[in-house]
């Protein structure tokens, strides 16, 4: 069953639409991102869902039950906002509290709600501390703990980590995963940080324009891209763009071979298509030999434009004729081969790793 389900959910302000007919529904205990530019209507959309925004179309669903109507008080979710919202003034546990003590949990309650919610952060020692003598990431737990203490069907997460330097983020997108999956909630999590969502989510909404522009799980939106859209906002890749024939593309790089069935797809209704082929960048192989192309493998020869030292792994930016592609590989930074700009490099990858979208997806 679906914790939460949106049908044709539309919002517009004036005569702009943010969200456009938008449909989407989370099953229970599953952990979906929202990823996507500024302004692609994913916050909106997290507020109309928790009933701090109207929609002007649409229906809203949580547990079966239609909220479209219904006050944010009413609709028994919870919410983790960017900037935490904890009361300085008010303790640990008074913080945890104050939320129970809002929906008229019973005095009796309280205390072994609040143990409860604090044990499943691994804060039961801080209880007594006030929030200003609290760590960044001790704050974001606190924030979940007071969100999760009164049992909510829906847990909503506004980038709760974009105030955390860079170490402690990515150590608490672990944590914060699994303190939600210990707990059971289902969460919608919205984020502008595709690796973010690529380490934390179930599945991932990529938005676009309000509009969702492909729904899937981590390991397809990036390997497996529908759009355009979604081969450029989540992870790097090299692009070339040609002509499509049979099962072949014509680059001012070279011939690239792409996978026949998507070929197909593609150049469905005749013979020639301008078309983008993607790769992505831990895919391609080089080597200083110019060895002929295996079987299943496409080959370019390659000018190495720059190098980027990234620590585990080394950028390697090649120059295109003519311009107007991006073109790189990566390779660990351990490796021996180490190119020089200027050097040309034999470059190798699957066929099937090989991706392809009509011209018509370009911006």
């Amino acid at each position: 069953m679906s914790t939460l389900e949106l049908s044709g959910i539309v919002k517009r302000y004036g005569a702009q639409t943010v969200v456009d007919g938008l449909d989407l529904q989370v099953g229970s205990g599953e952990f979906v991102s929202l990823l996507g530019p500024s302004g692609c209507g994913k916050t909106t959309l997290l507020r109309i869902v928790a009933g701090l925004a109207s929609c002007d179309a649409g229906t809203v669903r949580v547990g079966g039950t239609d909220v479209t109507a219904l006050p944010a008080h009413q609709r028994n979710i919870g919410v983790v906002f960017q900037s935490y919202a904890l009361f300085p003034h008010l303790t640990v546990s008074e913080n945890i509290a104050f939320g129970l003590k809002a929906r008229g949990t019973p005095r009796a309650e309280l205390a072994p709600a609040v143990d409860a919610a604090l044990r499943s952060v691994r804060l039961a020692a801080l209880a007594d501390r006030p929030i200003s003598a609290l760590s960044g990431g001790q704050q974001q737990r606190v924030a979940v703990a007071r969100a999760i203490a009164t049992r909510p069907r829906l847990i909503l997460l506004d980038e709760p980590l974009s105030a955390l330097d860079r170490k402690l983020r990515e150590t608490m997108q672990v944590e914060l995963r699994q303190i939600l999956r210990d707990a059971g909630m289902t969460a919608i999590f919205v984020t502008h940080d595709q690796e973010e969502a690529l380490v934390m989510s179930d599945r991932i909404a990529v938005m676009n324009r309000g509009a969702i522009e492909q729904l899937d799980a981590p390991e397809h939106i990036y390997g497996q891209p529908r759009t355009e859209f979604a081969l450029n906002f989540v992870g790097l890749s090299s692009q070339w763009r040609g002509t499509l024939e049979g099962a072949r593309v014509r680059t001012a790089c070279g011939e690239i071979e792409v996978p026949a069935e998507r070929a197909r797809d593609v150049g469905a209704g005749g013979l020639r298509h301008e078309v983008l082929v993607g790769v992505r960048p831990e895919r391609l192989r080089a080597s200083r030999d110019p060895q002929p192309a295996a079987a299943g493998m496409n080959r370019l020869s390659l000018v190495v434009s720059q190098t980027v030292y990234r620590g585990a792994n080394r950028l390697v930016y090649f120059s295109a004729p003519g311009g107007g592609a991006t073109l790189l590989a990566e390779f660990p930074a351990h490796d021996d081969l180490a190119p020089r700009p200027g050097e040309t490099l034999s470059v190798q990858w699957p066929v099937a790793d090989t991706l392809l979208f009509a011209a018509e997806a370009a911006p």
